[in-house]
């Protein structure tokens, strides 16, 4: 099987794990967290919709500056929405999926660097850094169920059943 392939098919499993966790987002609890060290639960549900195109940027830029010394760039749109946020996951996951689908094994084993205030923090190839980014994104995910759960939202079925989803 090919590198690209897998990724796909990984990705895919991802993006539907993701849109049932994206489905239940209550309106109007954008700013609460569980706690005064947590993320805001709508950054949080903002990450689980927007992943798949730091996936994108690992394949289509050699290095990403979390924490440029003249300050970031990147822009995150505040989302209330579950409508808002699973439109921006299907945006970012189509995005993702054609650029997946152009490109190749070989490039996806070429080097890419992630950076902080120009530092390198890690080096690896390409289709690592994805693992590791998908990996990223099951992480936030499940700390999003988490805070679902909390909050007395359903939590999905993603990885099996859950108290309030036998479907699986």
């Amino acid at each position: 099987m090919k590198l690209t392939e897998y990724l796909l098919a990984e990705f895919d499993r991802e993006v539907e794990r993701s849109r049932r966790a994206l489905e239940q987002v209550p309106t109007g609890k954008y700013d609460w967290k569980p706690h005064d060290k947590s993320m805001i639960f709508g950054a949080l549900a903002n990450m689980v919709a927007t992943i798949p195109m730091w996936i994108n940027m690992e394949i289509n830029q050699d290095e990403l500056d979390v924490a440029p010394t003249d300050g970031s760039k990147m822009e995150q749109k505040r989302m209330d929405s579950s409508e808002e946020l699973l439109k921006a996951l299907d945006k970012t996951a189509s995005d993702l999926r054609s650029v997946l689908e152009k490109t190749t094994d070989e490039h996806l084993m070429t080097s890419w660097r992630l950076l902080a205030r120009g530092q390198v923090v890690i080096e690896a190839p390409r289709y690592e850094m994805i693992q590791d980014t998908i990996h990223h994104w099951a992480h936030h995910r499940g700390q999003m169920t988490v805070y679902l759960r909390l909050m007395g939202a359903k939590v999905p079925a993603l990885y099996g059943p859950s108290a309030d989803d036998a479907r699986f």
